[in-house]
């Protein structure tokens, strides 16, 4: 597991994949204010709703709440979900995440999500696609690995 870095001058995580558990994402990043922390409590929510699916293979933050930015507005996830994996299936909340615009509306999160099968490239294309920003450049993000 990577440790987390402290962040580059433009205020994001050098390049990479950084692994952490849900409780070290938080701590870093749920923390410092207001709206960091209600940010982290939206989180986990949604950790312990996809988690309970039990289709997970990869859950991946990336954006303006893992950096040092003070009032991040949402959270970005991706996750890539076992080739079983069928949303058609999901009620209520856990349904919701698997809608862009509904985990937008409600969850504030907006959630990425394909299944396994569908990566053209390898899981690491897919992972790795999420460090480009806007403007070409490449900044680190973080892949949950458990929730302690």
């Amino acid at each position: 597991m990577k440790i987390l870095p402290e962040f580059n001058k433009d205020g994001d995580l050098p390049a990479g994949v950084y692994q952490a558990n849900l409780s070290e994402v938080k701590a870093r990043f749920g923390a410092n204010t207001l709206q960091r922390r209600l940010l982290a409590r939206r989180l986990e929510k949604i950790w312990n709703l996809v988690s309970a699916t039990g289709e997970v293979y990869r859950f991946i933050i990336f954006g303006s709440f893992v950096t040092a930015k003070d009032e991040p507005t949402d959270i970005d996830i991706f996750l890539l979900m076992e080739n079983s994996f069928d949303a058609s299936k999901l009620a209520n909340e856990t349904a919701m995440v698997f809608d862009h615009t509904a985990a937008q509306n409600y969850e504030g999160a907006s959630v990425f999500w394909m299944r396994c099968l569908a990566v053209l490239d390898g899981e690491d294309a897919a992972v790795g696609y999420w460090q480009t920003k806007r403007d070409g450049t490449k900044r680190g993000i973080v892949e949950v690995v458990g929730y302690d």
